[in-house]
């Protein structure tokens, strides 16, 4: 029972899972077939085998640039900089933007001792001097945490002449993450952005 007790120890370290939810997982696993367990496994710990952080946006793509990025037909005179992976993943399931993104993979919360580094801000200022866009839209979830990463970033961007810096709306649930929000909400706040500078 040490490897069971193992797998519910570990899976509990996950976003969104308790030790009920883990426990569940962990049984349902015990019940499947060797097969299963093997795919399963191996998927995992292949999980960033062939994956590279794109240079250009900070994405993760099977190629370098990023599918999004290497896109011909994407609008690259707009960036919308998002805080992660997964709000950048929502925006494209929900396949309502068609510009370029930005992925800061940081935030500013004082409270954790996070702010955004020196290589965060100069990996963006370089996908700006490349791009020369014409508006940046600020994504950020609408939680203290993502206030103060919009207020840093505006404080950043304000002197570069950048025509058109806006946020998203609150279409979005204050408190809420952009990754569980769905199609209609995004197209709302996406499209009540406004503009701040």
């Amino acid at each position: 029972m040490d490897s069971l007790n193992d797998l519910v120890n570990i899976m509990k370290k996950l976003p969104g899972l308790g030790t009920k939810s883990a426990i569940r997982i962990a049984y349902y696993l015990l019940n499947k077939n060797d097969k299963f367990l093997a795919e399963f496994g191996s998927l995992i710990s292949n999980l960033k085998k062939g994956l590279y952080v794109c240079k250009i946006c900070g994405n993760i793509s099977e190629k370098n640039p990023c599918n999004i990025c290497s896109n011909p037909l994407r609008d690259k005179k707009t960036i919308c900089v998002v805080e992660d992976l997964e709000s950048l993943a929502a925006f494209e399931h929900a396949g309502i933007y068609k510009g370029v993104y930005h992925v800061l993979g940081e935030r500013v919360s004082p409270l954790d001792g996070e702010d955004l580094s020196r290589e965060t801000i100069e990996s963006l200022m370089r996908h700006i001097k490349t791009n020369r866009p014409d508006e940046i839209i600020i994504a950020t979830n609408p939680v203290i945490e993502g206030d103060l990463t919009f207020y840093t970033l505006l404080d950043i961007l304000k002197n570069l002449g950048i025509r058109k810096i806006s946020r998203i709306a609150y279409g979005l649930p204050v408190g809420g993450s952009i990754e569980f929000a769905d199609k209609m909400t995004l197209h709302t706040a996406l499209d009540a952005r406004r503009q701040v500078m």
